[in-house]
């Protein structure tokens, strides 16, 4: 790649005040790249065109030549009649391009263009779009996708992901473009080769093509280029008469992106950046989760308030009172923890401050602990500080006074909101979560190595309340990302190595935070850990929605999910995915993926086919020979017979034990088909109307059924998960009177749905998040 050459057509080009290159500097751009495009010669006008033809030196190969018209004010020519395909001859080349002078008199043109004509065949997988742009949340993108005049229609025919794929510089490498492109049915179509046919190019050609744009993409960041398309690229036949990929028409955008002292600016490697997430001290994220000392402004001593909320909250999470303070004057004290006049007067620097006051007066709230150094860590839980009209001038006070204390030895402090719920750090001790425990009562079981980062609060504590038996280590919600960001969190937390799964919901990234976070998801997964990662906002209404609650960048959802996907994260496609996907990774922790053959059980004949007919990419496992002492097979006849069941039931997978299985032999059952050999995980379907099985909450006066006791399947098999290393989830298809049941099941641990194709859907995303396909 030449850089220089880059460098130098995008300076001239942004110093002649112009916002697009002609086509002349295009090609030339894409020679710079190592790219392939027809060979041209620029005149200035018929004249000089029919006397360069006159002693041969423009001959060109072929009968025909293209003449295109070359105008900063014209970028799409074959709309205009800046396209003409006329006999390779003098006369014909030097009258096109007489027409287009006479046709182009009002805009500005610089001269024209006699081209090579580069033959192709005009039909689907011979036509290709690699663009590159400049995203404000991502940074530099490259597409991929079918191209010719069919682009748009293509894009929206095919199935997302199948045709028009996107890739980061900060994740892709040539394998994962191979990988990706794999799977691409423009790839398909022209290196694949179908039925009878050869392929027309070498899948290495259209890869080295996409590598190409992914090395320059970084420097066209850095020198101001937001938009780079060639559409199309052809399939040609060269010399050698193998496939080569040639660029026909190339459309490039400058303008600017990073500048001295902006928002967003360059790094000293070049990259661009956000300038005041370099300025931020993100490690002291670990004081932020982990304080010794806080204190609260904006508590009642009278009346139950969010602030007092907020403090006993803290109390009851075994905070040290003697370092938790209340900013309150007039009053000595409040639960018993000290109260000062005001932030001056507070006896040490705190680890956290918690600012629960009205929006109008948080920015000078927050400009007084940056000024006199006295906290590391602000949560800000009211929203609209930087919204509000009439309060630019507090605010201006406050970003400068965060700058200046940055650039002090103390670094200043961080600020997690506004609008949000805060923390709940289990190892901290504390939860701002200003929700009364009667209303909302925190998991209080095992600590489950778990991160929940959410920019919603709301969001995040209706999955509190939906999953009560999962105890996260950590809880935060963002809110507004005024400061600390969804990728800040990431980046940090993806050094504590006890946490092994991150669930994030984001409505939208500042900028250059989705390359941050994606940086931090690929280092995660890659570590062996899992990210489940929902997208709001991805509609237009979404989107408008979105930045009003948060005022983030909305972005463009077929790119975040791709990126990310790429990246390692496991992406939802609805708020149900999140809640399974949440509940299968963190219940299934520690169990093996050792290959794809599923053992299924049921009591219904209907779940059997079910099971069947939503395998996704597991397999029906067959059984170990009989000779295999841990073959199923010898072990249910055993079963059978005990249970007396044998005349009506018949060894198979899905096994369909009837309703006349009772507790005993529907845990010895799965138990034979989980451990044959040949299976590597499974599901177990409790139709549970039987009244052979315990499934009903204790009501003494009516049944003397109870879903808690020991004897109970959900017992047996919440024990007998602890015991296998494969993975295995439940279903329980059946009304709200059996919901004790499956909730009994979920506080045993196991992954449990109400239907069978919901579970197998959640099975089949853990296995291939654990062992690929």
């Amino acid at each position: 790649m030449d850089e220089k050459l880059i460098r130098d057509i995008v300076a001239r080009v942004r110093g002649e005040g112009r916002d697009a290159l002609t086509e002349v500097e295009g090609l030339a751009l894409l020679s710079a790249m190592g790219v392939e495009a027809p060979r041209h010669h620029f005149v200035k006008g018929s004249k000089e065109a029919a006397s360069l033809l006159a002693d041969g030196r423009a001959a060109f190969p072929g009968e025909r030549a293209v003449v295109k018209v070359i105008s900063p004010d014209i970028l799409h020519k074959t709309e205009v009649g800046g396209v003409a395909i006329v006999p390779n001859n003098a006369a014909s080349i030097a009258d096109a391009i007489a027409q287009m002078e006479a046709k182009f008199t009002k805009e500005r043109v610089d001269g024209y263009t006699v081209n090579e004509f580069v033959p192709y065949e005009p039909k689907i997988g011979h036509e290709m779009i690699v663009g590159y742009r400049f995203a404000r949340d991502f940074g530099p993108v490259v597409s991929f996708g079918p191209g010719g005049i069919y682009t748009e229609y293509l894009a929206k025919a095919f199935r997302e992901g199948v045709a028009n794929v996107f890739f980061s510089p900060a994740t892709a490498d040539r394998a994962l473009v191979e990988r990706v492109l794999a799977r691409n049915a423009v790839r398909d179509l022209a290196a694949g080769g179908l039925r009878n046919t050869k392929p027309a190019i070498e899948e290495s050609r259209i890869v080295d093509t996409v590598m190409a744009f992914l090395k320059a993409a970084p420097l066209f960041a850095a020198v101001g280029v937001t938009e780079f398309e060639v559409n199309p690229f052809v399939v040609s036949r060269g010399r050698d008469g193998k496939g080569r990929l040639v660029a026909l028409d190339v459309l490039v955008k400058v303008g600017e992106i990073a500048k001295e002292g902006g928002e967003l600016v360059l790094a000293s490697d070049g990259r661009v950046v956000n300038r005041l997430q370099s300025l931020r001290p993100v490690d002291k994220i670990d004081r932020l989760l982990h304080p010794r000392s806080a204190a609260i402004v904006g508590v009642s001593e009278k009346g139950m308030n969010n602030g007092r909320i907020i403090l006993r909250n803290l109390i009851a999470n075994g905070f040290d009172r003697g370092r938790l303070y209340v900013v309150k004057p007039g009053v000595e004290a409040v639960d018993g923890c000290r109260c000062v006049p005001d932030i001056a007067s507070l006896p040490e620097k705190v680890d956290l401050f918690v600012l629960v006051i009205p929006a109008a007066s948080a920015p000078a709230t927050i400009a007084e602990l940056a000024e006199l150094d006295k906290a590391e860590a602000v949560i800000v839980i009211p929203g609209g500080l930087e919204e509000k009209s009439g309060t630019e001038g507090l605010v201006a006070h406050m970003r400068k006074a965060l700058e200046d204390s940055r650039a002090g030895q103390s670094r200043g402090p961080l600020l997690n909101g506004g609008n949000c719920l805060g923390v709940r750090s289990v190892p901290g001790k504390y939860n701002t979560l200003f929700i009364p425990e009667y209303k909302l009562p925190m998991p209080k079981g095992e600590v489950a190595p778990v991160a929940v980062i959410s920019q919603s609060g709301a969001f995040a504590i209706c999955r509190v309340s939906k999953h009560e038996s999962l105890n996260p280590k950590y809880l935060v919600t963002c809110g507004n990302q005024m400061d600390l960001t969804i990728g800040d969190y990431l980046e940090r937390l993806a050094e504590d190595r006890e946490i092994e799964l991150f669930a994030v919901y984001v409505e939208g990234f500042k900028p250059m935070d989705g390359e941050k976070t994606l940086r931090a998801v690929r280092r995660i997964t890659e570590s062996g850990r899992h990210v489940i990662f929902y997208r709001a906002g991805r509609t237009a209404a979404g989107a408008a929605a979105s930045a009003s609650h948060t005022a983030s960048i909305a972005g463009d959802y077929p790119v975040t999910k791709a990126l990310m996907g790429q990246a390692g994260a496991i992406v939802v496609e609805s708020l149900d995915e999140f809640d399974d996907a949440l509940t299968t990774f963190a219940f299934l922790r520690g169990k093996k993926a050792q290959g794809w053959g599923l053992g299924a059980v049921s009591s219904a004949g209907f779940e059997c086919v079910a099971f069947a007919d939503n395998l996704g990419a597991l397999e029906l496992a067959s059984f170990a020979a009989a000779s295999d002492p841990r073959a199923a097979g010898p072990r249910l006849e055993k079963v059978f017979a005990a249970a007396r069941i044998s005349e009506i039931v018949d060894v198979h997978n899905p096994l369909d034990l009837t309703p006349m299985a009772d507790d005993a032999a529907y845990e010895e059952s799965f138990r034979a088909v989980m451990e044959d050999p040949n299976v590597a995980c499974g599901i177990v379907g409790i139709v549970p109307l039987s009244a052979m099985v315990n499934t009903l909450a204790a009501d003494p006066a009516v049944h003397k059924e109870d879903v808690t006791s020991e004897s109970s399947l959900a017992h047996r098999l919440g024990r007998y998960l602890r015991e296998t290393n494969k993975p295995f989830v439940a279903v329980v298809d059946a009304g709200e009177l059996y919901d004790p049941f499956a909730l009994e099941l979920l506080s045993r641990g196991v992954p449990t749905f109400r239907t069978a194709d919901r579970a197998l859907k959640m099975l089949n995303i853990w296995m291939r998040a654990h062992a690929g396909r």
